[in-house]
């Protein structure tokens, strides 16, 4: 079976809003062994997406729509899909009262527009949503399968796992399973030098290199009959890659450095504290972004000016006048200030000059100097990125993550 997705909505051609929808249905599509051959963008207009409707009849089994489904006028994806289909609109009852009980629960009244939202094409499937107003659905016509969902991500993507995928799964032809191997402190070309001869010869599984700002990754791929024969496909692939990459990779179906470090340290029972400078708090901000950071994340500070780096982490002015904030001895009392003063096992000290301004000669823009002060003892680390604002600190904040991952493994 084929899949063709049709998103819906103005400010997604406006660009004012991005289509995370697209990218969630497809992984769930692929996970059932679904095919994706087209993804659709329409503005909110009738007639145009009564084209883009039609279109996808003619080459697609499976035709999913996000957006469209709400209250307003130019919410029409209810209403042309029935069209297209020769479907009645029908009032649901049963969503009709969800609706109502989801306005009570806020506090507020049901506007008369929202019913608009409870007519739903005859004899469809409801899929509830329990997650905002408007209900999704679907439903088979003319041997072709249609799927409705709304479009905040926050509702699309617990209705489609919770109900459409289950809709979906006496279509799938398979399963496909895949694995993501991650790595950092290897470039994109390398990594595809050394993984070519394997890719070469890969057919299923299948070996798709991808980069990601600094680090890169494999997405490795097999169809089967079942997920445990693609599990089984997949093994001894996942095992030759690490084999050939090595210690640059650092996980495997893992979603960051932050992860594995956090995960590390609570398995050798540490704890973390930084200090940074150009990063501005971006290495708290990542370690912090995920839940239960406070196991082991006791605090940082931002030490942008040298009096912050002298009267708060002890930053000796005999060290900031001989070498400069930006330097490797800066970074170590940095580290070892943080960790001193916060009572943690880890300390991270980051300076650099991030730019676009403020190099020289000896000390351009995008030099960094990154310490972990671990066990007693300092690894420094130097890097020099000329790539704008934002890579050089993501850079920074993710090689001293790095340090500390490939120090505790």
């Amino acid at each position: 079976m084929n899949a063709e997705l049709i998103a819906v909505g103005t400010e997604i051609l406006l660009g004012q809003i991005v289509n995370t929808d697209a990218q969630i249905i497809s992984q769930g599509l692929s996970e059932l062994g679904i095919n994706v051959y087209y993804q659709t963008v329409v503005g909110d207009n009738p007639e145009r997406l009564k084209d883009v409707i039609l279109q996808a009849k003619n080459r697609a089994d499976i035709i999913i729509t996000t957006g469209g489904l709400g209250p307003t006028l130019d919410d029409l994806t209810k209403e042309t899909l029935a069209e297209a289909f020769n479907k009645k609109l029908v009032l649901h009852e049963k969503s009709l009262e969800d609706i109502k009980n989801f306005f009570d629960k806020i506090g507020k009244t049901m506007t008369p527009n929202n019913e608009k939202q409870a007519w739903l094409p005859e004899g469809c499937t409801v899929f509830t949503n329990e997650w905002g107003t408007a209900p999704a659905c679907g439903f088979e016509c003319d041997g072709k399968y249609v799927i409705m969902l709304p479009g905040p991500p926050r509702e699309c993507e617990p209705i489609f796992k919770k109900y459409a995928m289950p809709f979906l799964y006496p279509l799938a032809g398979g399963c496909i399973k895949s694995h993501n191997i991650r790595m950092f402190g290897i470039g994109e070309s390398a990594m595809e030098i050394k993984l070519h001869n394997l890719m070469q010869s890969m057919q299923n599984p299948t070996i798709a290199p991808y980069a990601k700002t600094s680090e890169c990754f494999v997405r490795i791929t097999a169809k089967a009959e079942t997920e445990q024969e693609a599990e089984e496909m997949l093994e001894p692939v996942v095992k030759q890659v690490k084999d050939i990459i090595g210690d640059d990779v650092y996980g495997v179906d893992v979603d960051s450095l932050e992860q594995v470090v956090g995960q590390l340290l609570i398995k050798n029972n540490m704890t973390l504290s930084v200090a940074e400078s150009c990063t501005g708090g971006l290495l708290s901000k990542r370690i912090t972004d995920l839940a239960g950071a406070s196991a082991y994340y006791m605090g940082g500070v931002c030490s942008y000016s040298n009096d912050v780096k002298m009267k708060v982490l002890g930053v000796k002015a005999e060290t900031l006048e001989k070498y400069g904030a930006v330097s490797a001895q800066t970074a170590e009392e940095m580290a070892k200030g943080v960790s001193e003063r916060l009572g943690t096992d880890v300390g991270v000290g980051i300076t650099g000059i991030a730019g676009p301004d403020g190099g020289t000669t000896e000390k351009p823009v995008g030099l960094v100097y990154i310490s972990v002060y671990i066990k007693g003892k300092h690894i420094t680390r130097k890097t020099n990125n000329t790539n704008g604002r934002d890579r050089v600190r993501n850079h920074a904040a993710s090689l001293a993550l790095d340090i500390i991952r490939r120090e505790l493994q």
